[in-house]
């Protein structure tokens, strides 16, 4: 009896890793995301998958603009992610240079052209902020323009972000760029980040903490997080600088790994798209699909594109511009 109970026992346990087998043996490894995206956006998206039953089948993993876009740039299509949410222009460079994305097999409705493996999932302004009880309290004039930003009124009264270590401040170098030129860029340049001094940040939420507190006066960042700041109640205002409002996108793509491409990522990408742009578009309102729309308040009044595409070569041949101009 003894001996039949125990044959018993092995024949269920033998049943039970088939049937374990068949429930897992043929699902797909986790699909591994690299993402940029700040916290707000990386919930957005991990809402929309786990909302559409990818919880538990991917890794999300978050980097830098700079890091991100170092390691795609210089790892290609050996990069360990299935799915990359980064800049557009990283994503662009990355593909000229290793043909490294896979066509993207579902369809959108983008109201810009883009290339074939990659849909927006983000668009930034950059702007002006003032902070305007600090700017009445040391009767400083209003700035109109990122020109103004120069003058040795605003010496220690403002904070900008470092293009080296942010992809924010590159928006304020295509619109002085794009204006005034390189090398009289280079000189304002050289006085803003003079009147900077101390207040030059690292990340492009910096400046807008700073004068979130009243450290400083003016800052320049990423206009829809002003225009948050202002419906909040803070002393925040914007100003769309005569340059320009100059924009950059993020988009989703993914890496084509031949036979090993993972194929649940195309699926995530799908649905990062389809389901998650909606929640993205609420702290990033700018529009990017057909039937999208802003209030008033996130219409920028000079959008502007600058006259080269935007590339990795660009935004290092600008870094070099800025470096330049440091004192």
């Amino acid at each position: 009896m003894k001996k039949q109970s125990t044959m018993i026992a092995c024949a269920l346990a033998v049943v039970s890793g088939v049937l374990l087998c068949l429930g897992g043996c043929n699902q797909s490894p986790e699909v591994v995301i690299y993402s940029n995206a700040d916290e707000e956006s990386r919930l957005a998206m991990q809402d929309a998958l786990d909302r559409a039953g990818f919880s538990g089948q991917y890794i999300f993993s978050s980097f830098s603009t700079s890091e991100l876009g170092g390691k795609i740039m210089a790892e290609g299509s050996n990069i360990e992610a299935d799915v990359i949410t980064a800049s557009t222009y990283y994503l662009e460079s990355a593909q000229q240079a290793h043909r490294m994305f896979a066509p993207l097999s579902f369809t959108f409705h983008a109201l810009e052209k883009t290339p074939g493996f990659c849909a927006p999932l983000t668009a930034q302004e950059g702007a002006i902020f003032i902070n305007t009880r600090a700017l009445q309290e040391n009767g400083l004039p209003r700035p109109a323009s990122l020109k103004d930003l120069a003058s040795p009124a605003y010496k220690g009264f403002i904070s900008i972000p470092n293009i080296r270590s942010s992809s924010t401040a590159w928006l304020m170098v295509q619109a002085l760029v794009s204006a005034y030129g390189e090398q009289e860029a280079r000189r304002l340049l050289h006085s803003i980040v003079e009147n900077a001094g101390p207040h030059l940040e690292n990340s492009g939420s910096g400046p807008l903490k700073k004068v979130r507190a009243g450290e400083v006066a003016i800052a320049f960042g990423l206009r829809h997080q002003a225009v948050a700041a202002k419906n909040d109640g803070l002393p925040i205002d914007y100003v769309d600088p005569t340059e320009g409002n100059f924009s950059l996108t993020e988009s989703v793509a993914v890496v084509d790994k031949g036979e090993a491409t993972n194929p649940l990522a195309m699926e995530m990408a799908q649905c990062i798209i389809d389901n998650g742009r909606a929640e993205l578009q609420t702290y990033y309102p700018n529009p990017l699909y057909e039937g999208e729309s802003a209030d008033s308040a996130n219409q920028s009044a000079y959008p502007k594109t600058f006259s080269e595409p935007l590339t990795f070569e660009l935004y290092e041949h600008h870094i070099e511009i800025s470096e330049a101009a440091k004192p």
